[in-house]
């Protein structure tokens, strides 16, 4: 008879490999589900059970269609308040640029012989519109009481900003020559005195008192230098600055959240990005 090799079995020393994939793919799935729990957001769970329901065989009730077309209703209402939202504030945008561009003409027209002659800049900024004028056309040297002259191209200027609603700034300027008298112990009086002197006037031609404010900066912010004589009668001025308005606020998720109850739809805590 045939005799039969013995079989010898070998060490499989392999056989860990098979436990290392199963740690490791567990570990992968934790880090996946704390992944999709770090923004609380509920289409991501749904997302995630029905993903991990569908790997591991479960049984997993799909919504029902009624409820799918509506949250499907529910967003195309959220964007429709968004649309609105946003056509709303763009035309508001719109009128309001119209509004500071005549604004800025008409002071340049009523204006113009002092802006021919340098003394008077106007200009628009991201603040509004800014009338700067130059002191020597407004006040005596040291002073802060109106000259006649300043007094009816002031109330030009009055007559064009009294029908408005937007706030105004007046700021007096000086150099940084220091002055000391029996009125004006320092710039920063002198420089609030005119301020002040072209508000009153203001008021006395019918612009409401709560839309102005008086400002004095001294010699703070110039505009040339203070070492020549041409710099230092530049910075002393008035500068006279129409605020641009703020647009309202956009909708925000509680406002849209009311829309939605108002129309019968459930609220959503995630309205409005």
């Amino acid at each position: 008879m045939t005799l039969r090799r013995k079989r010898v079995d070998r060490d499989n020393h392999e056989r860990w490999l098979i436990s290392y994939a199963d740690f490791i793919t567990l570990l992968f799935a934790f880090f996946v589900v704390m992944y999709a729990i770090s923004s609380v957001n509920e289409g991501k769970y749904k997302v995630l059970g029905l993903s991990l329901g569908s790997a591991f065989g479960a049984a997993v009730a799909k919504p029902s269609e009624s409820r799918t077309i509506r949250l499907t209703e529910e967003e195309i209402y959220l964007k429709s308040i968004i649309d609105r939202r946003d056509a709303r504030l763009a035309e508001q945008q719109r009128r309001q640029n119209e509004r500071m561009q005549t604004l800025v003409n008409t002071l340049n027209q009523v204006m113009e012989k002092f802006v021919k002659n340098g003394q008077v800049n106007v200009s628009r900024t991201n603040r509004g519109v800014v009338l700067d004028i130059n002191a020597s056309a407004l006040f005596a040297p040291g002073g802060a009481a109106l000259s006649n002259a300043a007094q009816i191209t002031l109330t030009d200027v009055a007559k064009v900003m009294v029908d408005g609603e937007q706030s105004i700034e007046v700021e007096g300027h000086t150099d940084n020559l220091p002055i000391s008298t029996s009125v004006y112990p320092s710039n920063w009086e002198l420089s609030s005195a005119r301020a002040s002197s072209v508000v009153r006037l203001f008021i006395d031609q019918g612009i409401t008192a709560k839309r102005l404010t008086a400002v004095g900066s001294a010699d703070n912010h110039p505009v040339l230098g203070n070492d020549t004589p041409e710099g230092r009668s530049r910075n002393r001025r008035v500068t006279i600055t129409v605020l641009t308005p703020e647009l309202e606020r956009g909708t925000s998720p509680q406002q849209a959240n009311a829309e939605l109850a108002r129309s019968g739809a459930a609220p959503t805590p995630e309205a409005l990005p």
